[in-house]
């Protein structure tokens, strides 16, 4: 009868301790097993920056191993600005896309997205490169610029339509003190335009990922490439370049021109790609995407510079965009979705859900035809109905 007694209580505490693992992500199963559940399309379309960008070369590497594992075709269309990569999603011809910190502006409805046919956007992650780059202005070496504030005077790129690039592009100026007029500012119609631009000596500096191939590019031309440093140390200048966007923080920086794990560079940066989809998007699908990339990382992880930041472990589960039904599924399954993260999920949905209360309300309101009249009405009723929920304006 004790055999008994103790066999059943061993019995008993096993059990336990297997459903702790199991709920915690610690029980692993083998790589096949794991994936069998995954069901996805046939065809997958996503959208990413232009062809040869870092976004783009993702992109693809991600939709061969897609195919390779899934069986699924993946289309990766490029795109030259933020509108024109969000536009096929929301009209549901795409699923997702390796999209830039476009993606805040769009959540925000704040910049391009400050317009009658746009507005705030409820998008949603799945999971986003943190890596060896940075996302910072680079400068052609021939202007001979050593410090972000030499910039003074100089040519800076900025793309039509694509206010994560121009913003970026702004903050980093904010950290040599700068602002848009202490430069001169020529437009372009495209990523890639800007950069045929940064060869073809139309411009001096431009924004770009340290592991981009236009970076890369450029780097090899009679030009030269380089990327002046932004110091963690100078918190006056941080406090100037978080002003313009909060997203941004200093980041060591292993990867780029003239910067290696031996001689680093401390740039700004936030998660770039930011692989998304829009919440009505069905959580099978995003599930599908998500854990295969969890679960076949190892497939594509060196196949293109920056993709390794994909990994799970690398994500950042309280950045400014609330996570998809799907992906958090993934995540949890993962063992790496936490309580701080649950927490942070629930704010940002209610910033969300504030966002598009306040736009229902001012659409209400016959808003003005005129462009920048609309604008300017908008931002002050988002700006009242974040006051009122108790949350940060940021974009006044």
């Amino acid at each position: 009868m004790l055999v008994r007694s103790d066999l059943a209580s061993r019995t008993l505490r096993r059990r336990v301790l297997i459903g702790a693992l199991a709920a915690g992500g610690l029980l692993s199963m083998p790589l096949a097993l794991l994936a069998q559940n995954i069901k996805l399309p046939s065809t997958i379309t996503v959208t990413a920056y232009d062809t040869g960008s870092s976004g783009f070369n993702m992109g693809v590497a991600i939709g061969k191993m897609l195919k390779d594992k899934q069986g699924s075709d993946v289309r990766v269309l490029p795109a030259g600005n933020d509108v024109a990569r969000l536009a096929p999603l929301k009209a549901n011809r795409a699923q997702a896309s390796f999209m830039g910190v476009g993606v805040y502006f769009a959540q925000e409805g704040v910049l391009e997205f400050a317009t009658r046919e746009w507005g705030p956007q409820p998008l949603r992650l799945m999971l986003s490169s943190i890596s060896c780059n940075a996302v910072s202005l680079a400068v052609a070496k021939d202007v001979g610029v050593k410090e972000v504030k030499d910039l003074r005077g100089k040519r800076v790129g900025v793309v039509v339509g694509s206010p994560a690039l121009n913003q970026n592009a702004f903050a980093v100026l904010a950290y040599g003190n700068l602002t848009p007029k202490d430069v001169k500012l020529v437009e372009f119609s495209s990523y890639g335009a800007m950069w045929k631009g940064m060869i073809n000596n139309e411009v001096d500096a431009a924004i770009a990922s340290t592991v981009s191939g236009q970076a890369k590019e450029a780097e090899a031309s009679p030009r030269g490439l380089m990327y002046p440093q932004t110091p963690a140390s100078d918190k006056e200048a941080w406090a100037r370049v978080r002003k313009v966007s909060p997203y941004y923080g200093p980041h060591t920086t292993t990867c780029g021109p003239g910067i290696t794990a031996q001689s680093p560079a401390v740039l700004p940066s936030y998660p770039y790609p930011i692989l998304m989809a829009y919440a009505s998007q069905p959580a099978d699908v995003v599930y599908g995407i998500t854990k295969s990339m969890i679960v076949h990382y190892d497939v594509y992880k060196d196949s293109t510079p920056g993709v390794d930041g994909f990994e799970l472990k690398r994500q950042d589960l309280t950045w400014a965009l609330p996570y998809h039904e799907g992906a958090v599924k993934a995540i949890k399954e993962g063992g790496a979705w936490t309580a701080e993260a649950e927490s942070h999920q629930q704010a940002v949905v209610k910033r969300q859900q504030v966002l598009q209360a306040s736009w229902n309300e001012f659409m209400k309101t016959n808003p003005p035809e005129d462009k920048e009249a609309f604008r300017k009405a908008w931002m002050s009723a988002r700006a009242a109905g974040l006051r009122k929920a108790g949350l940060d304006v940021i974009f006044e």
